[in-house]
């Protein structure tokens, strides 16, 4: 008897996306340690994503909008973060605090957006030919995705919180003084 493994596809990946949502979410909890180089990919990496996404503005002004109000937002909340990211010395090595709520905030946006776009797909029973074929889809992202302006400027929120936030906190560890430093509480360390 022959076991049929085409549909075994939309699993992994959904396991794939719990996976990279759940690791997304424990980087907002508690001292992590301070990673230059990690943080320089993963600005660089959404900066050529966010940049491979900008043609999108080309389509109308509400496209537009939507990627320059989401950048400005994701901005001032990755600056907002960033101020409120505290440094903490521990076992030799220099950890950071971020701010539990605007990482978690920031998040759940785009998360929301991306729950709620799937389950308006699937209720509707219009899934798209790309999400669901075997092949690649011809561009970056699937063109359910960049359908909307809305699920766009919440995914420039994403970028521009990101891409701020991981900036700010690399200038602000290389300009550290001992007193920009605390010492890592009992119950943290516990």
């Amino acid at each position: 008897m022959h076991s049929d493994y085409s549909q075994i596809g939309p699993y992994l990946i959904a396991m794939l996306a719990v996976f990279v949502l759940y690791r997304r979410f424990r980087r907002n909890f508690g001292r992590q340690v301070l990673r230059p180089k990690r943080m320089v990919i993963r600005t660089v990496l959404f900066a050529v994503i966010g940049g491979s996404l900008l043609p999108l503005a080309l389509r109308s002004t509400d496209f537009l909008a939507a990627i320059i109000a989401g950048g400005a937002v994701g901005a001032i909340l990755g600056i907002w973060g960033a101020k409120r990211t505290r440094f903490e010395t521990f076992g030799g090595a220099l950890h950071y605090v971020p701010h539990t709520y605007t990482g978690i905030a920031v998040s759940l946006l785009f998360l929301g957006r991306l729950v709620y776009r799937i389950v308006q797909l699937y209720a509707n029973g219009h899934v798209p030919a790309d999400v669901v074929s075997a092949g690649p889809s011809p561009g970056f992202a699937s063109s359910s995705m960049v359908r909307s302006p809305l699920t766009l400027g919440l995914f420039f929120i994403l970028i521009g919180y990101y891409a701020c936030y991981y900036g700010l906190v690399l200038w602000k560890s290389k300009h550290l003084t001992a007193k920009d430093t605390e010492l890592p509480s009992t119950a943290a360390s516990e």
